[in-house]
């Protein structure tokens, strides 16, 4: 099955300030932001991609904006099942404030329970994010091959809790997982179990390029001693 490269979206001008934006409309991307999403087609340029799917939020449109310039025929699909959060109330809240609500500890220490006041819950933004994964990786196999490549833009939420499902953990657990703005998180699938092969990845991403399948399969056993890397 194909390899997911999930990129989150750069830096916002609700991340520089403070604030939960969720589903808001209008958040671009702030200065950092748009270097870090003019600096993405370098950092992908040995990797062929079939596909890129967005998040319909603004501020993953701008940080594919580089990347679909470079490469005038990729596709791009936008997928509501990748949008952020909805954070309900919470929304365009400061995190500040939002740290001393009771519900803020739920969501720390016990995700799978959390559910946002007039919005929705952790569980239910794994649900469709898994879902849309499982998806988009059967239509990538079926019409670009299982040695595939494709791309995902959406957010930091939305990537802990595909990479949770990923490495088999419960959700109570997607908070020990980080994905900074514009960092890139790989997932190897194959039919059997997927591979995590780089989690909040901010530099080089040439090792991502598909490789010939290792002798003995479909590659789906783990690389002995740690495996060589890219060649």
């Amino acid at each position: 099955m194909p390899t997911l490269i999930l990129v989150r979206h750069g830096r916002s001008t609700a991340n520089t300030g403070g604030v939960l934006a969720g589903r808001t409309p209008g958040v671009a991307l702030d200065e950092r932001g748009t270097a870090q999403a003019a600096a993405l087609p370098a950092r992908l340029a040995d990797v062929p991609l079939a596909a890129a799917v967005s998040s319909p939020l603004l501020r993953c449109r701008e940080t594919l904006a580089p990347l679909l310039a470079a490469r005038p025929g990729l596709p791009l699909h936008t997928d509501e099942r990748i949008t952020e959060c909805h954070y309900g109330d919470w929304s365009g809240r400061k995190l500040s404030e939002l740290s001393g609500e009771p519900l803020w500890e739920v969501v720390q220490r016990h995700p799978s329970a959390a559910a946002f006041p007039g919005g929705e819950s952790l569980r239910a933004v794994q649900t469709r994010a898994v879902d849309a994964v499982q998806g988009w990786n059967e239509r990538v196999e079926r019409e670009h091959g299982d040695d595939a490549a494709y791309l995902m833009c959406t957010h930091g939420d939305v990537i802990k809790a595909v990479v949770a499902d990923a490495l088999g953990l419960h959700l109570d657990q997607f908070q020990r997982i980080t994905a900074d703005p514009c960092s890139v998180t790989a997932i190897r699938y194959t039919r059997l179990r997927p591979y995590l092969l780089r989690l909040g990845d901010t530099g080089d991403l040439a090792g991502l390029a598909p490789r010939p399948a290792a002798p003995g399969g479909e590659g789906a056993d783990a690389a002995v001693g740690g495996g060589a890397g890219a060649p």
